[in-house]
């Protein structure tokens, strides 16, 4: 049996953002957020088909499927910037950490969606209300973890931080899988909680200082089936993008 995630009104998502270092936000607050009804975003779907392998896997597995893409947001303003790799210091991911990744850009029909925006500016304000209000480094990931090699993982590093100020969690589909629990601490003390997002657009957001997070592996369903979960990830950064040197 699945564990319901501990689902906050729209209203309260900051507050429980500063209290706990974490919150979720369901399918139906993010409507609210939006101005838009769920139903809308479903034309995003799609784009999770056309994912191309993730090479840099060094447990040698071929489950993870990804695109990037690198956004300024100011308020209102959401600006694409120039495609560039992903990098993430050993510190705060041991497996792919210290290596400049390079994945292919988000699709252009994606990013020309007015609804993008408007999602990257929700979680730009969720940002602001957590550290002040400030120009977001944001880098969006979009995630098919499958059942390829009949094990995927979606947090291969384990529990960790990734060194952002704040981290969206979004789930878009999951089909024909059991795992993908999703597990967050304290990152000092013991307090922790799990629970599984199931509902396609409902939302983790993270306090990267103040909590770890993972995800259990999943399987399929069926033994001789094969299923996957699709995720964007989103991270907004104060000051610029991670990268060597920073």
């Amino acid at each position: 049996m699945l564990l319901s995630p501990p689902l906050c009104p729209p209203d309260e998502q900051d507050a429980a953002l500063a209290e706990l270092g974490f919150s979720v936000l369901g399918a139906a607050g993010a409507a609210e957020l939006l101005g838009e009804p769920v139903a809308a975003l479903a034309r995003w779907l799609p784009f999770w088909d056309d994912l191309p392998p993730d090479a840099y896997l060094k447990d040698g597995g071929r489950y993870r499927r990804r695109r990037h893409g690198c956004f300024i947001v100011d308020g209102e303003s959401v600006r694409l910037q120039p495609h560039r790799p992903h990098w993430q210091p050993v510190e705060y991911n041991a497996l792919h950490g210290g290596i400049e990744r390079h994945f292919e850009p988000l699709p252009e029909a994606l990013v020309a969606d007015p609804l993008w925006a408007r999602w990257l500016m929700m979680g730009a304000a969720r940002a602001s209300a957590l550290k002040g209000v400030q120009p977001w480094y944001v880098e969006a990931h979009m995630f098919r973890i499958d059942t390829t090699d009949g094990i995927g993982r979606p947090t291969p590093e384990g529990a960790h931080r990734d060194g952002v100020d704040l981290v969206s969690v979004t789930l878009i589909a999951r089909e024909g899988i059991k795992g993908a629990e999703t597990r967050v601490f304290a990152a000092e003390g013991r307090e922790g909680l799990r629970f599984t997002l199931s509902e396609p657009f409902s939302t983790l957001w993270l306090d990267d200082a103040k909590v770890i997070h993972e995800s259990t592996p999943i399987q399929p369903l069926q033994p001789s089936g094969s299923g996957h979960r699709d995720t964007l990830v989103l991270t907004y950064r104060a000051g610029g993008f991670q990268g060597p040197g920073t």
